[in-house]
């Protein structure tokens, strides 16, 4: 009927069978962007902000929701991620996220790449909105996976 592959033949929700396929090395990165004015980027840059260290917070909620993507995301297996890994950049506009993650089974880990950036992003939010309320979480996207039958794919 589909070829999504979280439907049955008669286009019923389904979680995907993976029993029988090989476990490979998979990773996958995702980013996103948070757009602040200057004077909200230079508090959370120097952590003078009232909540304090906003970017070591926001990386802890990253790995931390990237290790519930199973739990958050109805049709996604519960994975034993071998590694998450949450960065910062600092732009003219905001602060810029990176999170990878990684493991050796037999699904890829896209979602929780991308768990990790939007929970990472939000936290930045949370602990910076007393100072503005008006930031913008945008471009939160998929850059890179490796791994599985499909391979590697980059975004353009």
């Amino acid at each position: 009927m589909s070829k999504l592959t979280h439907l049955d033949e008669n286009g019923a929700a389904r979680m995907v069978d993976v029993g029988g396929k090989p476990e490979t090395a998979r990773s996958a990165t995702a980013a996103g962007l948070i757009r602040m004015s200057p004077e909200t980027l230079a508090a959370v840059r120097d952590g003078s902000g009232p909540k304090g260290d906003v970017l070591s917070t926001a990386r802890i909620a990253g790995i931390m929701a990237a290790k519930k993507t199973g739990e958050l995301i109805p049709m996604c297996h519960p994975l034993a991620l071998d590694s998450v890994k949450v960065d910062f950049t600092f732009s003219d506009q905001g602060v810029e996220v990176f999170a990878t993650a990684s493991l050796t089974g037999k699904t890829g880990v896209e979602m929780e790449a991308l768990t990790a950036a939007s929970v990472a992003l939000l936290t930045v939010y949370d602990m910076a909105k007393a100072l503005e309320k008006g930031m913008v979480i945008e471009h939160v996207r998929l850059i890179e996976k490796t791994g599985g039958k499909s391979g590697t794919w980059r975004a353009e």
